[in-house]
Protein backbone atom coordinates (compact mmCIF):
# COMPACT_ATOMS: atom_id res chain seq x y z
CA UNK A 1 0.00 0.00 0.00
CA UNK A 2 1.20 3.20 -0.97
CA UNK A 3 0.35 5.40 2.14
CA UNK A 4 2.36 9.17 0.80
CA UNK A 5 3.24 10.74 -1.81
CA UNK A 6 6.33 9.29 -3.32
CA UNK A 7 7.37 12.42 -6.42
CA UNK A 8 9.77 15.47 -6.67
CA UNK A 9 7.41 18.58 -6.69
CA UNK A 10 8.13 19.08 -10.19
CA UNK A 11 6.91 15.75 -11.38
CA UNK A 12 3.80 16.54 -9.12
CA UNK A 13 3.32 20.02 -10.97
CA UNK A 14 3.10 18.57 -14.58
CA UNK A 15 0.93 15.70 -13.88
CA UNK A 16 -1.50 18.23 -12.53
CA UNK A 17 -0.95 20.69 -15.35
CA UNK A 18 -1.81 17.97 -18.04
CA UNK A 19 -4.83 16.78 -16.26
CA UNK A 20 -8.23 17.74 -17.94
CA UNK A 21 -10.60 17.84 -15.30
CA UNK A 22 -11.65 21.17 -13.50
CA UNK A 23 -10.62 20.89 -9.69
CA UNK A 24 -13.05 22.28 -6.79
CA UNK A 25 -10.97 23.36 -3.67
CA UNK A 26 -12.57 23.16 -0.70
CA UNK A 27 -11.98 22.79 2.97
CA UNK A 28 -14.03 21.50 6.10
CA UNK A 29 -13.70 21.05 9.75
CA UNK A 30 -15.35 19.34 12.61
CA UNK A 31 -14.57 18.85 16.58
CA UNK A 32 -15.03 15.29 17.44
CA UNK A 33 -13.89 12.43 19.40
CA UNK A 34 -12.01 10.65 17.43
CA UNK A 35 -10.17 6.95 18.31
CA UNK A 36 -7.29 5.13 17.05
CA UNK A 37 -5.59 7.48 14.88
CA UNK A 38 -2.66 5.91 13.02
CA UNK A 39 -5.50 3.28 11.67
CA UNK A 40 -7.30 6.46 10.77
CA UNK A 41 -4.87 8.12 9.16
CA UNK A 42 -4.03 5.43 6.76
CA UNK A 43 -7.48 4.52 5.93
CA UNK A 44 -7.84 8.30 5.06
CA UNK A 45 -5.13 8.19 3.23
CA UNK A 46 -6.06 5.66 0.45
CA UNK A 47 -9.44 6.14 0.41
CA UNK A 48 -9.14 10.15 -0.56
CA UNK A 49 -6.02 9.12 -2.96
CA UNK A 50 -8.26 6.79 -5.05
CA UNK A 51 -10.81 9.28 -5.44
CA UNK A 52 -7.66 11.80 -6.84
CA UNK A 53 -7.56 14.20 -3.93
CA UNK A 54 -5.25 16.18 -3.11
CA UNK A 55 -4.50 18.99 -0.19
CA UNK A 56 -3.66 18.92 3.42
CA UNK A 57 -5.61 16.95 6.43
CA UNK A 58 -4.71 17.01 10.25
CA UNK A 59 -6.52 14.60 12.32
CA UNK A 60 -6.32 14.96 16.41
CA UNK A 61 -7.96 13.31 19.10
CA UNK A 62 -10.07 16.27 19.04
CA UNK A 63 -11.31 16.26 15.14
CA UNK A 64 -10.38 16.79 11.51
CA UNK A 65 -8.86 19.60 9.71
CA UNK A 66 -8.80 19.56 5.57
CA UNK A 67 -8.03 21.87 2.87
CA UNK A 68 -8.55 19.87 -0.11
CA UNK A 69 -8.51 20.33 -3.98
CA UNK A 70 -11.44 17.63 -5.27
CA UNK A 71 -11.62 16.65 -9.13
CA UNK A 72 -14.77 18.23 -10.05
CA UNK A 73 -16.53 15.08 -11.57
CA UNK A 74 -15.93 13.36 -8.63
CA UNK A 75 -17.09 15.97 -5.79
CA UNK A 76 -20.30 14.41 -5.53
CA UNK A 77 -18.46 10.87 -4.85
CA UNK A 78 -16.24 12.45 -2.23
CA UNK A 79 -19.17 14.06 -0.28
CA UNK A 80 -20.95 10.32 -0.46
CA UNK A 81 -17.54 9.19 0.89
CA UNK A 82 -17.25 11.87 3.56
CA UNK A 83 -21.20 11.39 4.82
CA UNK A 84 -20.25 6.87 4.89
CA UNK A 85 -18.07 8.28 8.61
CA UNK A 86 -21.03 9.36 10.75
CA UNK A 87 -18.13 11.54 12.57
CA UNK A 88 -18.24 13.68 9.62
CA UNK A 89 -21.58 13.42 7.97
CA UNK A 90 -23.34 16.30 6.63
CA UNK A 91 -19.98 18.28 7.62
CA UNK A 92 -20.48 21.84 5.53
CA UNK A 93 -18.11 22.17 2.93
CA UNK A 94 -16.18 25.64 2.32
CA UNK A 95 -15.46 26.19 -1.23
CA UNK A 96 -12.96 28.41 -2.83
CA UNK A 97 -14.25 32.23 -4.35
CA UNK A 98 -11.44 31.50 -7.20
CA UNK A 99 -11.37 28.90 -9.84
CA UNK A 100 -7.40 27.66 -9.54
CA UNK A 101 -6.68 24.50 -10.51
CA UNK A 102 -2.85 24.34 -9.10
CA UNK A 103 -3.77 25.06 -5.18
CA UNK A 104 -2.69 21.53 -4.14
CA UNK A 105 0.02 19.34 -5.65
CA UNK A 106 -0.33 16.25 -3.37
CA UNK A 107 -1.56 14.79 -0.39
CA UNK A 108 -0.85 14.82 3.01
CA UNK A 109 -2.81 13.43 5.99
CA UNK A 110 -1.16 13.68 9.38
CA UNK A 111 -1.68 14.07 13.19
CA UNK A 112 -1.42 16.38 15.05
CA UNK A 113 -2.04 16.60 19.32
CA UNK A 114 -4.55 19.29 18.23
CA UNK A 115 -6.36 20.41 15.08
CA UNK A 116 -5.65 23.74 16.28
CA UNK A 117 -2.93 24.48 18.38
CA UNK A 118 -4.08 26.71 21.89
CA UNK A 119 -1.26 25.57 23.85
CA UNK A 120 -3.90 24.84 26.88
CA UNK A 121 -4.45 21.85 28.60
CA UNK A 122 -7.52 19.74 27.06
CA UNK A 123 -9.71 20.13 30.21
CA UNK A 124 -9.09 24.12 30.44
CA UNK A 125 -12.10 25.22 28.83
CA UNK A 126 -14.90 23.23 26.95
CA UNK A 127 -14.66 23.57 23.20
CA UNK A 128 -18.33 22.37 22.50
CA UNK A 129 -19.88 25.46 24.05
CA UNK A 130 -19.56 27.71 21.08
CA UNK A 131 -20.34 30.99 20.33
CA UNK A 132 -23.61 31.95 17.72
CA UNK A 133 -22.76 31.28 14.01
CA UNK A 134 -24.30 33.97 12.24
CA UNK A 135 -24.58 34.13 8.16
CA UNK A 136 -23.20 36.49 5.82
CA UNK A 137 -26.06 39.05 6.09
CA UNK A 138 -26.49 38.30 9.59
CA UNK A 139 -23.15 39.53 10.17
CA UNK A 140 -23.52 42.86 8.17
CA UNK A 141 -26.33 43.59 10.09
CA UNK A 142 -24.83 43.14 13.34
CA UNK A 143 -21.67 44.95 12.30
CA UNK A 144 -23.76 47.73 11.65
CA UNK A 145 -24.20 48.61 15.31
CA UNK A 146 -22.03 50.75 16.57
CA UNK A 147 -22.25 48.57 20.06
CA UNK A 148 -20.55 45.23 18.06
CA UNK A 149 -16.78 44.55 18.91
CA UNK A 150 -15.53 42.50 15.73
CA UNK A 151 -12.41 40.65 16.08
CA UNK A 152 -10.07 38.75 13.44
CA UNK A 153 -9.03 35.64 14.86
CA UNK A 154 -6.13 35.40 12.67
CA UNK A 155 -2.46 36.16 12.80
CA UNK A 156 -0.82 39.44 11.51
CA UNK A 157 0.43 37.95 8.37
CA UNK A 158 -3.14 37.35 7.12
CA UNK A 159 -5.09 40.37 8.98
CA UNK A 160 -2.12 42.77 6.99
CA UNK A 161 -4.27 42.11 3.14
CA UNK A 162 -7.47 41.70 4.24
CA UNK A 163 -9.91 42.51 6.98
CA UNK A 164 -12.89 43.77 7.98
CA UNK A 165 -13.82 46.88 8.24
CA UNK A 166 -12.78 48.17 11.81
CA UNK A 167 -12.35 45.28 13.22
CA UNK A 168 -9.63 44.38 16.00
CA UNK A 169 -6.53 42.97 14.23
CA UNK A 170 -4.25 41.52 16.63
CA UNK A 171 -0.69 41.13 15.87
CA UNK A 172 -0.01 37.75 16.88
CA UNK A 173 2.24 35.26 15.42
CA UNK A 174 0.37 32.33 16.04
CA UNK A 175 -3.34 31.28 17.81
CA UNK A 176 -1.58 30.24 20.98
CA UNK A 177 -0.32 33.82 21.33
CA UNK A 178 -3.67 35.30 20.38
CA UNK A 179 -6.07 34.03 22.60
CA UNK A 180 -4.38 35.95 26.01
CA UNK A 181 -3.93 39.16 23.68
CA UNK A 182 -7.55 39.17 22.55
CA UNK A 183 -8.74 38.15 26.41
CA UNK A 184 -6.70 41.54 27.28
CA UNK A 185 -8.12 43.60 24.66
CA UNK A 186 -11.32 42.76 25.59
CA UNK A 187 -11.68 42.29 29.00
CA UNK A 188 -14.24 45.63 29.73
CA UNK A 189 -16.04 44.30 26.92
CA UNK A 190 -17.78 41.81 28.61
CA UNK A 191 -20.92 43.03 28.21
CA UNK A 192 -20.59 43.76 24.60
CA UNK A 193 -21.55 41.78 21.69
CA UNK A 194 -18.63 40.09 20.44
CA UNK A 195 -17.79 38.83 16.48
CA UNK A 196 -15.42 36.81 15.82
CA UNK A 197 -13.93 35.36 12.04
CA UNK A 198 -11.15 33.68 10.40
CA UNK A 199 -10.59 31.87 7.49
CA UNK A 200 -12.83 29.09 7.20
CA UNK A 201 -14.07 29.02 10.97
CA UNK A 202 -12.47 26.53 12.82
CA UNK A 203 -10.66 28.81 14.93
CA UNK A 204 -13.73 31.00 16.16
CA UNK A 205 -15.25 27.35 17.42
CA UNK A 206 -12.05 27.78 19.71
CA UNK A 207 -11.70 31.11 20.47
CA UNK A 208 -15.66 31.40 20.97
CA UNK A 209 -15.70 28.84 23.76
CA UNK A 210 -12.63 30.15 25.20
CA UNK A 211 -13.90 33.85 25.23
CA UNK A 212 -17.75 32.15 27.27
CA UNK A 213 -15.36 30.15 29.10
CA UNK A 214 -14.17 33.81 30.75
CA UNK A 215 -17.48 35.23 31.00
CA UNK A 216 -18.69 37.05 27.58
CA UNK A 217 -22.24 36.42 27.40
CA UNK A 218 -22.79 37.92 23.38
CA UNK A 219 -20.35 35.91 21.71
CA UNK A 220 -20.61 34.63 17.79
CA UNK A 221 -18.65 33.96 14.97
CA UNK A 222 -18.81 34.01 11.32
CA UNK A 223 -20.53 30.90 10.14
CA UNK A 224 -17.85 29.47 7.48
CA UNK A 225 -15.41 31.95 8.13
CA UNK A 226 -14.42 34.46 5.23
CA UNK A 227 -14.43 31.57 2.45
CA UNK A 228 -18.07 30.99 3.06
CA UNK A 229 -18.75 34.49 3.52
CA UNK A 230 -17.40 35.62 -0.14
CA UNK A 231 -19.76 32.78 -1.44
CA UNK A 232 -22.74 34.16 0.56
CA UNK A 233 -22.20 37.72 -0.43
CA UNK A 234 -21.50 36.78 -4.11
CA UNK A 235 -24.64 34.58 -4.31
CA UNK A 236 -27.18 37.41 -2.10
CA UNK A 237 -25.90 40.26 -4.04
CA UNK A 238 -24.66 41.63 -0.56
CA UNK A 239 -21.91 44.16 0.61
CA UNK A 240 -18.67 43.17 0.91
CA UNK A 241 -17.67 44.86 4.65
CA UNK A 242 -14.63 42.78 4.36
CA UNK A 243 -11.98 44.50 2.26
CA UNK A 244 -9.00 43.12 0.49
CA UNK A 245 -7.54 39.96 -0.08
CA UNK A 246 -8.37 36.61 1.95
CA UNK A 247 -5.31 34.33 3.16
CA UNK A 248 -5.43 30.86 2.29
CA UNK A 249 -2.97 27.82 3.32
CA UNK A 250 -2.02 26.56 -0.13
CA UNK A 251 -0.25 27.33 -3.08
CA UNK A 252 -2.52 30.18 -3.56
CA UNK A 253 -1.59 32.15 -0.75
CA UNK A 254 -4.64 34.62 -1.25
CA UNK A 255 -8.20 34.42 -2.50
CA UNK A 256 -8.94 38.13 -3.58
CA UNK A 257 -12.52 39.45 -2.07
CA UNK A 258 -11.95 42.63 -3.00
CA UNK A 259 -9.78 45.38 -5.38
CA UNK A 260 -8.89 47.05 -1.95
CA UNK A 261 -4.86 46.74 -1.97
CA UNK A 262 -4.57 47.59 1.99
CA UNK A 263 -0.89 46.16 2.52
CA UNK A 264 2.71 47.15 0.74
CA UNK A 265 5.95 45.50 -0.57
CA UNK A 266 8.03 44.56 2.07
CA UNK A 267 11.06 45.37 0.06
CA UNK A 268 10.45 48.40 -1.66
CA UNK A 269 6.83 49.81 0.54
CA UNK A 270 5.22 50.14 -2.86
CA UNK A 271 1.58 49.02 -2.54
CA UNK A 272 0.88 45.14 -2.87
CA UNK A 273 -0.61 42.15 -1.26
CA UNK A 274 1.00 39.25 -3.18
CA UNK A 275 2.44 36.43 -0.53
CA UNK A 276 5.56 34.60 -1.88
CA UNK A 277 8.04 32.58 0.09
CA UNK A 278 11.77 33.31 -0.99
CA UNK A 279 12.99 31.16 -3.32
CA UNK A 280 15.84 30.25 -1.65
CA UNK A 281 14.57 26.89 0.31
CA UNK A 282 16.55 27.31 3.38
CA UNK A 283 14.95 29.94 4.06
CA UNK A 284 11.40 30.02 2.73
CA UNK A 285 10.26 33.20 4.60
CA UNK A 286 6.83 34.37 4.13
CA UNK A 287 6.65 37.92 2.81
CA UNK A 288 4.91 40.44 0.64
CA UNK A 289 6.88 41.23 -2.61
CA UNK A 290 5.86 43.69 -5.92
CA UNK A 291 6.60 41.85 -9.34
CA UNK A 292 9.39 45.02 -9.91
CA UNK A 293 11.39 43.43 -6.65
CA UNK A 294 10.36 39.58 -7.31
CA UNK A 295 12.66 40.46 -10.68
CA UNK A 296 15.36 42.46 -9.19
CA UNK A 297 15.59 39.79 -6.15
CA UNK A 298 14.93 36.50 -8.06
CA UNK A 299 11.87 35.82 -5.73
CA UNK A 300 14.41 36.08 -2.65
CA UNK A 301 13.61 37.95 0.48
CA UNK A 302 17.71 39.20 0.73
CA UNK A 303 20.85 39.62 -1.33
CA UNK A 304 22.24 36.92 1.11
CA UNK A 305 19.04 34.75 -0.44
CA UNK A 306 20.02 35.77 -3.87
CA UNK A 307 23.40 35.04 -3.51
CA UNK A 308 22.68 31.39 -2.32
CA UNK A 309 20.50 30.63 -5.11
CA UNK A 310 22.88 31.57 -7.80
CA UNK A 311 25.04 28.79 -6.07
CA UNK A 312 25.20 25.27 -8.22
CA UNK A 313 22.45 22.94 -6.55
CA UNK A 314 24.93 20.97 -5.22
CA UNK A 315 26.32 23.21 -3.62
CA UNK A 316 23.16 24.35 -1.75
CA UNK A 317 22.87 21.17 -0.71
CA UNK A 318 25.83 21.12 0.68
CA UNK A 319 25.09 23.79 2.67
CA UNK A 320 21.40 22.86 3.77
CA UNK A 321 22.51 19.62 5.16
CA UNK A 322 25.36 20.75 6.97
CA UNK A 323 22.68 22.62 8.58
CA UNK A 324 24.29 25.62 8.71
CA UNK A 325 21.97 29.11 9.38
CA UNK A 326 23.06 30.72 5.71
CA UNK A 327 22.70 34.46 6.93
CA UNK A 328 21.56 36.61 9.64
CA UNK A 329 17.90 36.24 8.54
CA UNK A 330 17.34 33.35 7.55
CA UNK A 331 14.53 31.59 9.82
CA UNK A 332 12.60 28.73 9.79
CA UNK A 333 9.49 30.02 11.28
CA UNK A 334 8.58 31.16 7.92
CA UNK A 335 5.66 33.66 9.32
CA UNK A 336 7.89 36.05 11.32
CA UNK A 337 7.61 40.20 10.65
CA UNK A 338 10.92 41.19 8.87
CA UNK A 339 11.37 44.88 7.86
CA UNK A 340 13.06 43.43 4.70
CA UNK A 341 13.22 47.38 3.18
CA UNK A 342 15.64 48.09 6.26
CA UNK A 343 17.55 44.56 5.98
CA UNK A 344 18.09 45.65 2.20
CA UNK A 345 19.70 48.60 2.61
CA UNK A 346 21.97 47.26 5.23
CA UNK A 347 22.90 44.13 3.28
CA UNK A 348 26.44 44.32 1.48
CA UNK A 349 27.42 41.52 -1.75
CA UNK A 350 28.87 38.58 0.25
CA UNK A 351 32.02 37.80 -1.13
CA UNK A 352 31.86 34.25 -0.02
CA UNK A 353 29.63 32.35 1.96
Amino acid sequence: MQLRNKYDQETLKKKLKDEKTPRITLSFYRYVILKDLETFRDELYLRFDELGVLGRIFIAHEGINAQLSVPENRLDKFRALVDTYTQFKDVPFKLAVEENKESFYKLIVRIRPKVVGDGLPDDSYDVTNVGTHLSARQWNEAMASPETVVVDMRNHYESEVGHFQNAILPQSDTFKEELPMVLEELKDKKDKKILLYCTGGIRCEKASAFLKHHGFADVNQLHGGIIDYARQIKAENLESKFIGKNFVFDDRLGERITNDILSVCHQCGQPCDTHVNCANDDCHLLFIQCTDCAEKMNGCCTKHCTDIIALPLDEQKKLRKGKRKLHAHAVHKSRLRPNLKEILQQDKPTSSL
